[in-house]
């Protein structure tokens, strides 16, 4: 049976009052930080796509290198007949390697924060594969989420984090969320995971400021959408993108530094008295961290997240691995 005009969204994204919030403890915290998750409206996940095909940015070549060579091996650890879910699916280059690669999956249920690309993602895949039933949900996967039932039952739940997303978390909320993705996946279920190994700062450094300064427009695009969405009035010609490597913490820091003295209006969508800060020059707000990892640190936390190590795979540099966690 053909599921291509059964695709219906899953919607679960959080409401502007919601990222209001996010907005006010952000900007309140010492040091000031936004959630990485706003950075993916309609222009910054354009934005990362083209950040993704930069001479500078080797992740994604690498992971996808990684996939093209391995996914039929991945394919026959991961068995037939089971339900894919993938977190932070964006363009689906690398969806589409492992979909081509597995044995008859039940259902596929792409999970992103982006709603326009998600859908139209979504109806992509559904095209492609007419046997394949969709199910995407709209929803920031760092917070706890239900999931859409297929109408075949599965075999197994196998949750799919490519792009070494793992990296946005601090470590202690990278178990966290492990955990959360093991207890979604049930007792059988499996997760095949790219993780960004630890290299020389000068490639970590140079990955994340490009000549084109494509990474810089991603970053302030940030607050362009803030300002659209929760209607705060950050001036972005008054923040300067900066990213460097945090040796001693094995992570890149990226920043949004304030080069002259700007002041911060976040209106209450009540009518209320508007909340206001106040930034000097030199202050920063930290957008993201990427941290990398050692091939043992990975594997002892997914281990501390209920996880243990089936597979694993990497490229001829050791720049960057996937694994296949099992359930432990």
């Amino acid at each position: 049976m053909s599921h291509t005009d059964e695709v219906t969204l899953h919607d679960l994204h959080p409401a502007a009052d919601s990222i209001r919030e996010d907005v006010l403890e952000g900007l309140s915290a010492r040091p000031k930080h936004l959630p990485p998750k706003y950075f993916y409206d309609a222009r910054g996940a354009s934005l990362f796509e083209r950040i993704t095909t930069l001479d500078e940015y080797y992740p994604t070549r690498t992971e996808l290198d990684i996939l093209d060579t391995h996914a039929d091996e991945m394919a026959d650890a991961i068995g037939p007949d089971v339900h894919l879910i993938e977190f932070g699916s964006g363009s689906g280059l690398k969806t589409r390697l492992l979909l081509r690669a597995l044995h008859s999956p039940s259902a596929y249920s792409p999970v992103d924060i982006s709603r326009r690309q998600l859908v139209d993602f979504a109806a992509d895949i559904a095209r492609e594969c007419p046997d394949l039933q969709v199910l995407p949900v709209c929803a920031d996967y760092t917070s706890e989420m239900s999931l859409p039932e297929p109408d075949a039952r599965p075999a197994r739940r196998v949750a799919f984090f490519p792009g070494s997303s793992i990296g946005n978390f601090r470590p202690p909320h990278a178990t966290a969320f492990l955990r959360r993705v093991r207890n979604l996946c049930g007792s059988a279920g499996a997760l095949l995971i790219g993780v960004d190994l630890d290299k020389d700062p000068a490639i970590l450094e140079r990955a994340y400021n490009d000549d084109d300064g494509v990474t810089a427009a991603f970053n302030l695009n940030m607050l362009i959408r803030l300002n659209r969405d929760v209607g705060t009035d950050f001036d972005t010609a008054a923040f300067r993108h900066e990213a460097f490597y945090d040796a001693e913490r094995q992570r890149i820091e990226m920043r949004l530094l304030c080069t002259q003295a700007s002041r911060v209006t976040i209106p209450d969508p009540a009518g209320e008295s508007p909340e206001i800060f106040e930034l000097d020059i030199g202050d920063h707000i930290t957008t993201e961290y990427s941290y990398k990892y050692s091939r043992s640190g990975f594997q002892e936390m997914a281990q501390k997240a209920g996880w243990k190590s089936a597979r694993f795979w990497t490229d001829a540099r050791s720049w960057f691995g996937i694994w296949l966690l099992e359930a432990g």
